[in-house]
């Protein structure tokens, strides 16, 4: 059976690829990936008031496609000028909120926190994402290794955003309370960084921690993978919706390191409440708890509703 071609469009940051693709896997779409570059001043143009058409955009896409799947502010017009090019000829789903008119795409994935409501909206718990327990498996070993203690705790850093500058106090705070909880009683640590995390962050980690703990320097999928199947705790920086999300898919208890924020956090701070009221998360404090909860894959979640909303398509 052929199968069925996708486009994935985003403006190339982690969460946003690990949502599309994680979808995209899901739907197990033959798919290829545009990242989106708009022209000009229309970068600095909220979606509402760009004009949907195709010199807003830099990108130009000659695949033949049945499926576009669209993430983040960057990608939403051109999602948009797809459709109305093709129209019933292909589906178009847009993740997170488009501050558009939801009637722009077929389906919109948003998550419950997002407080998105609409006929074609489907709510998730967090962020879909592109992990599989399978990924962790295979991958356990790669890290294996250099493991030299019972117990270990995978410290996972995200970046600065516009919610977060990721100032040396908080850092240093967030090590403090590792080392104080994890460290001192005997954990072994794997530092994590993403494609977002300073340079000086993972120096800091370098100069913070003793040898003993395994500082990852650099963005390493199989590390990241790894680390997440070998750890007994897993804290992750407040700062990633996607990141945390992605750590749920284990079951493993999950430690959230709160920074101080530069701006009101909202849809952050709906987020934490979510995810404690599900048992998933618990602020890094000064003590260390054991608890389980279900383990989150909402990705299979909506790939079967969509792959159920296919059999109305006739890409043919």
């Amino acid at each position: 059976m052929t199968k069925i071609k996708g486009l994935l469009l985003t403006e190339g940051m982690h969460g946003m690829i690990s949502q599309v693709e994680g979808l995209a896997k899901a739907l197990q779409l033959d798919f290829i990936h545009e990242k989106i570059e708009l022209n000009n001043f229309w970068k600095f143009i909220p979606p509402k008031i760009t004009p949907v058409k195709s010199f807003v955009f830099k990108n130009v896409i000659h695949e033949k496609f049945e499926i576009v799947i669209s993430c983040g502010r960057k990608s939403v017009v051109p999602s948009i000028y797809l459709k109305s090019k093709y129209k019933n000829k292909i589906m178009s789903i847009h993740i997170q909120d488009p501050k558009v008119s939801l009637d722009n795409f077929d389906l919109v994935v948003a998550p419950e926190h997002d407080g998105l409501n609409g006929k074609n909206v489907l709510k998730t718990k967090g962020a879909i994402h592109y992990l599989r327990n399978d990924e962790l498996n295979e991958n356990i070993s790669y890290l294996k290794p250099q493991i030299k203690k019972e117990k270990i705790v995978t410290l996972i850093m995200g970046g600065p955003n516009k919610y977060y500058n990721y100032n040396s106090t908080d850092i240093d705070q967030i090590f403090s309370k590792v080392k104080k909880n994890f460290i001192n009683d005997g954990y072994q640590l794997i530092f994590i960084p993403s494609m977002r995390t300073p340079q000086r962050i993972i120096e800091m980690a370098k100069n913070y921690f003793d040898k003993n703990q395994i500082i990852i320097t650099n963005v390493d999928k199989k590390a990241y993978l790894s680390s997440l199947k070998l750890a007994d705790h897993i804290v992750v920086t407040c700062d990633s919706i996607s990141m945390i999300s992605e750590a749920a898919i284990t079951g493993k208890p999950i430690y959230v390191a709160q920074m101080n924020s530069r701006k009101k956090n909202f849809r952050f701070l709906k987020f934490f409440e979510s995810f404690k009221a599900l048992n998933i998360i618990r602020d890094l404090e000064n003590s260390v708890d054991e608890w389980s909860y279900e383990k989150l894959n909402e990705t299979d979640k909506i790939s079967r509703y969509i792959k159920d909303q296919l059999k109305n398509y006739d890409f043919s």
